[in-house]
């Protein structure tokens, strides 16, 4: 089951009705392809300190920090390992994600006030991170062949996606657009819309630098429309091929974190 970063966007209604359209020798499923590469697979593994601001309806924010270890596991399996630092309500919380190509990914939710590792179910996946605006499939991305993807418009820098899930059943949504940049396929804003066409939300992409060679998001942004609600990631310290030993990413280390995310 390959991944994608879930950051389409959204256009009008008339381009909505649009019949899908081919890029110069790339498909739509080509173009999703490379995105997921581009988004997920830079380098053998990484690293990344996050700071996570959460603003509420009324004004008021929240900020978490933690850092997220990843590594690729074979051509397309990989592991996440996100260990939060602060504040003192979630720190030393820790969750592991091991995205499997050929079934569900497995996740885990270390809560240590509870002593407690509690296993998040394939249907817990699109709820909330955390308390963000982000959701736990967000960190490690959709599964390409979970929607039916189409090419609905293309310019001179960008490729439009639309996405319509296979089982309709198991997501909160009707359909998703992606906007991927045609330079460095990564994906740059994302908006979805519910059973009833409204849009309720989006992600976006606020700023992408190039790190050892490969073009990274260092801001992103998920907002929850309806509720007025959103969450801004900022990365820091970003590094690639730092050898990461796969141990780490065992249930072991979600009670006892490696030295790694405190380097």
């Amino acid at each position: 089951m390959k991944k994608i970063l879930m950051l389409p966007i959204a256009l009008l209604g008339l381009l909505l009705a649009t019949a899908p359209l081919h890029a110069a020798g790339l498909s739509a499923d080509e173009i999703v392809a490379k995105a997921n590469q581009a988004s997920y697979y830079a380098g053998a593994d990484g690293k990344a300190d996050v700071t996570m601001t959460i603003k509420a309806a009324d004004g008021g924010t929240r900020e978490r920090q933690f850092t997220i270890l990843r590594l690729n596991d074979g051509a397309e399996d990989q592991k996440f390992y996100v260990y939060f630092q602060a504040p003192a309500d979630v720190r030393k919380m820790a969750f592991l994600v091991w995205k499997n190509a050929d079934r569900d990914d497995d996740r885990w939710l270390w809560l240590p006030a509870l002593n407690l590792v509690k296993r998040i179910a394939p249907g817990d996946k699109r709820t909330s991170f955390v308390g963000s605006d982000f959701f736990y499939e967000d960190v490690s991305g959709r599964g390409l062949d979970e929607d039916a993807h189409s090419l609905v418009e293309e310019t001179a820098d960008t490729y439009l996606v639309r996405n319509e899930p296979k089982d309709p059943g198991s997501v909160e949504f009707a359909h998703y657009l992606v906007w991927i940049d045609k330079t460095d396929f990564l994906p740059r804003k994302a908006e979805y819309y519910n059973k009833q066409g409204d849009l309720y939300r989006r992600v976006e992409a606020l700023r992408v630098e190039s790190v050892d060679g490969h073009p990274t998001v260092m801001e992103s942004q998920a907002s929850d429309l309806k509720a007025g609600t959103s969450t801004i990631n900022s990365f820091s310290n970003v590094s690639y091929d730092i050898g990461l030993n796969k141990r780490i990413f065992s249930e072991r280390f979600l009670r006892r974190p490696p030295r790694e995310v405190s380097q």
